[in-house]
């Protein structure tokens, strides 16, 4: 603890590690970090191992920012940490963010790393979020951006990395602005097209499915049934099916159906109406709060939360269960909370906490 304190006393506050992929955010993010008089370090991480071109990309918009460069393999851990678990969940009939699991053991972890090797105290990334201290901690909160924010992704990075962090993008309200920047820059990626949902898997090629049985994964085989496990047909394998998915299922039964649960056990994939998917219980496992996680469940709290990405946060109160999980109790039911993806707490625009749907 005494060596990890020294080091932080001598790393420069002028200098900044940026994750620099190769798109609009992360030289945009650059841009302004040089505005503000910060030596920017530029730091590409291959998680595949074989990223030539992402890597020759990132190193031509570092010249061109006339940053330093850096490169790293980071493909080992990702594979072990990352892509090993997104196909074992899926296997597994759960639906899992690969993000918020990279984010705290790959990506950051790595930020903070050559942070120290090379002497800078900040590290920073191109995501639409914002740090805010609150008496003496650190928590991420939401972007300016609404449509671009960021932070359900980014709630399981403890105080060792936000008390460091910066998000340069955190006040910026139109991606069209970062865009704008990167022309006048005459940087050439201005317009290229955001990148893809899932990094590790081109869709060009093929779909999550196809990936996690090329990595070995073998697809839990068994049966539509209907709530009440009456046998409605084969199914392709549980990896080729998400709670609330309508389309592409195969199975034609003359009215709309919906996937409403999966069972790892038998391998059933239970299909049902539109209004089967709408709850007010969410239970998680593998929680995770920024501070004082104990006190704040001594008790019942309200907050915010969001079970997807995409979802609006929805008013709910959290209630400690006596097997260490979870369970939070929407005012309005939810659609299709699904195992595997994250739940996450807000109280107003702050992201407290965390964890798995379970």
């Amino acid at each position: 603890m005494q060596k990890r304190m020294n080091t932080i006393m001598t790393l420069s506050k002028t200098k900044v590690v940026l994750g620099l992929s190769g798109g609009v955010d992360s030289t945009s993010a650059a841009l302004l970090l040089k505005e503000k008089g910060l030596e920017v370090i530029g730091f590409y991480f291959d998680v595949l191992g074989n990223n030539e071109d992402g890597r020759a990309a990132a190193e031509d918009l570092a010249k061109r920012l006339e940053i330093p460069f850096i490169a790293k393999d980071v493909s080992d851990d990702f594979a072990r940490i990352v892509i090993d678990n997104f196909c074992q969940e899926y296997s597994c009939g759960r639906t899992p963010n690969p993000c918020t699991l990279c984010n705290p053991t790959v990506k950051f972890k790595q930020l903070i790393d050559v942070a120290n090797e090379v002497g800078a105290y900040y590290i920073a990334t191109g995501h639409y979020a914002k740090i805010r201290e609150i008496e003496g901690a650190f928590y991420v909160e939401k972007g300016s951006n609404e449509k671009k924010d960021q932070s359900y992704m980014l709630y399981r990075l403890g105080q060792d990395v936000l008390s460091r962090l910066l998000f340069p993008l955190g006040e910026i309200q139109d991606k069209e602005v970062t865009r704008q920047m990167a022309r006048e820059a005459q940087l050439p990626n201005a317009d290229n097209a955001d990148s893809q949902e899932i990094c590790f898997i081109d869709d060009r090629i093929e779909n999550h499915g196809e990936f996690i049985k090329r990595r070995g994964f073998a697809p839990k085989m068994g049966n539509f049934v209907d709530a009440e496990g009456n046998i409605l047909g084969k199914h392709k394998g549980l990896v080729n099916y998400t709670i609330g998915q309508r389309k592409g299922l195969g199975i034609a039964l003359g009215k709309p159906a919906f996937v409403t649960k999966m069972d790892a056990e038998t391998g059933d994939v239970v299909l049902g109406d539109n209004a089967d998917l709408f709850k007010t219980e969410v239970y998680s496992r593998d929680n995770f709060f920024v501070k004082d996680s104990a006190v704040a469940l001594a008790e019942d709290i309200t907050v915010l939360a969001k079970i997807r990405y995409a979802a609006k946060p929805s008013k709910a109160v959290l209630k400690q269960q006596e097997d260490g999980r979870l369970l939070a109790v929407f005012e309005e039911p939810q659609r299709a909370a699904t195992p595997g993806q994250s739940i996450v707490f807000y109280q107003n625009d702050v992201v407290i906490g965390g964890g798995i749907i379970d």
